[in-house]
């Protein structure tokens, strides 16, 4: 563990040294030179991943026998009788899954991610404050998460959102707009500062994923970069984006997954992380179909803003109750403070069952 430990801080802190391709940017481009080292991640420690799993886990303590004091009506002995617990349901947390390829992110680290678009300062604090203000915002909260839970290490992330649903259909009615090159890689020389993973988030709006993931894919085949999709903002039904809420299907998670899990086998890459938003029953349908692969750790997201209890309530009608690998939880720094109630802080969501893995904050 320790070894794995010591191999993951220097992968995402000299990632030129593991990468099996170099990577620049000149002229808003990106530009790859291929390298013949080949990577050999160290062997996933399955002990160690094992305990980890458990720990976040966050499984109440199993209820103790308890005893009662009889006495014989007829001679007046008296006894202690000891009462076994009643039978308790199996938990559903940790999942039963298959084990991740060498060099997985998780359970080992967490991931505190901030979530946003550059162009517009409404739809979170990634485009919210100038760059070096926000990438010292992140670094605050990734030190609060440090000392909450000092057993898990944390990693930054950059959310960001690359296929943003529109109001309008634009030029193929499709609802969404494709972010162009020149800001995704703004935010690749950001997150390279301060060493952070890049999330590429898509809400697709009247298209669909086996469209707009395939796009991104010379960012996918970096080692840092992963992928979160938002049901959200899918409209199957053809009603615009904004109206009702959207919803992926098993079916569509399976094919991010299998996308990027042929990437990971292609590029000889760590685990992929495709996260996954959801704070309604329908927003992910036939869950249990999920099929989960070594190359991609899937995280369950809790969306949605609102006070504690509500928020704590969708986690657990709709993350706990229909559990898929990991979770998530992401918290509104104005929205979810509106009624006058204050934002939910590491030691709160640590009591949660299980512990989200993957924090992000809008």
């Amino acid at each position: 563990m320790g070894f794995l430990f010591l191999f993951v801080c220097l992968f995402f802190i000299f990632p030129e040294f593991f990468s099996s391709q170099t990577s620049y940017i000149r002229s808003d481009e990106m530009i790859k030179d291929k390298k013949t080292a080949v990577l050999a991640y160290p062997p996933l420690d399955i002990l160690a991943y094992d305990k980890k799993l458990n720990e976040i886990a966050n499984n109440p303590p199993p209820p103790k026998p308890t005893t009662k004091v009889v006495k014989d009506p007829k001679t007046g002995e008296v006894t202690t009788v000891t009462i076994p617990p009643p039978p308790q349901k199996p938990s559903l947390w940790p999942v039963n899954a298959v084990y991740p390829n060498d060099g997985a992110i998780l359970p080992f680290w967490r991931i505190v991610a901030y979530y946003g678009n550059l162009y517009s300062t409404k739809m979170g604090v990634l485009g919210e404050y100038p760059e070096d203000e926000m990438l010292a915002r992140l670094d605050v909260e990734v030190k609060k998460w440090e000392i909450a839970d000092p057993n898990t290490p944390v990693i930054p992330a950059l959310q960001y959102i690359a296929v943003v649903a529109q109001g309008a259909g634009g030029a193929d009615g499709k609802y969404r707009a494709r972010m162009p090159e020149n800001e995704i890689n703004k935010v690749l020389k950001m997150a390279a500062k301060i060493n952070a993973l890049v999330i590429l988030d898509l809400q697709v709006g009247l298209s669909d994923l086996q469209t707009e993931v395939p796009l991104l894919k010379k960012y996918l085949q970096l080692p840092n970069v992963h992928v979160a999709i938002d049901p959200e903002f899918s409209m199957k039904s053809g009603i615009r984006p904004g109206k009702v809420v959207g919803t992926f299907d098993a079916a569509d998670i399976n094919f991010v997954a299998n996308y990027l899990a042929e990437i990971v086998r292609e590029n000889n890459l760590p685990p992929k992380i495709l996260v996954v938003h959801r704070y309604t029953e329908n927003m992910v349908t036939n869950y249990k179909q999920i099929k989960l692969l070594p190359e991609v750790q899937i995280v369950m997201h809790m969306d949605g803003w609102g006070e504690m209890a509500k928020k704590i309530s969708s986690y657990k009608d709709f993350i706990y109750s229909e559990p898929v690998q990991f979770t998530g939880f992401k918290l509104f720094y104005k929205n979810d403070i509106l009624t006058g109630t204050a934002l939910m802080t590491p030691k709160d969501l640590l009591k949660l069952h299980p512990q989200p893995i993957y924090i992000q904050y809008q």
